[in-house]
């Protein structure tokens, strides 16, 4: 499975599925949620919504809506919305986008910096909770991960955490 890092907007990663870090009940207002939302229309969060509540460590998919991807992967790091979390539960949401991505044979996927915004979780924390999961993950129909950084910090703390897993 190949790992890469970008730098840039979430909406606009090359891959067949994005991740929202959401919230439990799939309401999308700030942070990543709000861009994907904004972008990709709001089908997505009323589909998201329908199949709420999510429990953190778990996930679903919905359409993309009008994004260039075919999916986006719902894996809820907080219960409510704007609520700040932990890197414990960073690790479990990425888990739970892994697992709903090789359920629904996704080839590729892109992660934002999960639970870094109005979750509260410092970069290097999330990366490392992050990596951690990505590593441990046991599927065989994905073959791409693209972690996509908004800014330099969370580039940086991407790349930090890849270089010591490898």
């Amino acid at each position: 499975m190949k790992v890469t890092i970008v730098k840039g907007d979430i909406t606009e990663a090359k891959a067949e599925a994005i991740v929202n870090p959401a919230n439990s009940y799939g309401r999308m207002g700030g942070g990543v949620a709000g861009v994907i939302l904004r972008k990709g229309g709001k089908e997505i969060e009323n589909e998201a919504i329908k199949k709420g509540p999510i429990p953190i460590g778990k996930a679903v998919l919905t359409g993309a809506g009008s994004l260039s991807c075919t999916y986006v992967i719902h894996a809820p790091t907080m219960k409510q919305p704007a609520q700040l979390t932990t890197a414990e539960k960073v690790k479990k949401a990425t888990e739970a986008a892994l697992v709903c991505a090789e359920e629904n044979d996704i080839k590729s996927i892109a992660f934002p910096g999960m639970g870094t915004g109005v979750g509260g979780v410092k970069p290097d924390d999330a990366a490392k909770a992050m990596l951690d999961a990505i590593e441990s993950f046991q599927g065989t129909r994905l073959s791409e991960i693209v972690l996509v950084a908004y800014d330099d910090a969370l580039y940086n703390a991407f790349g930090n955490a890849l270089s010591k897993k490898e």
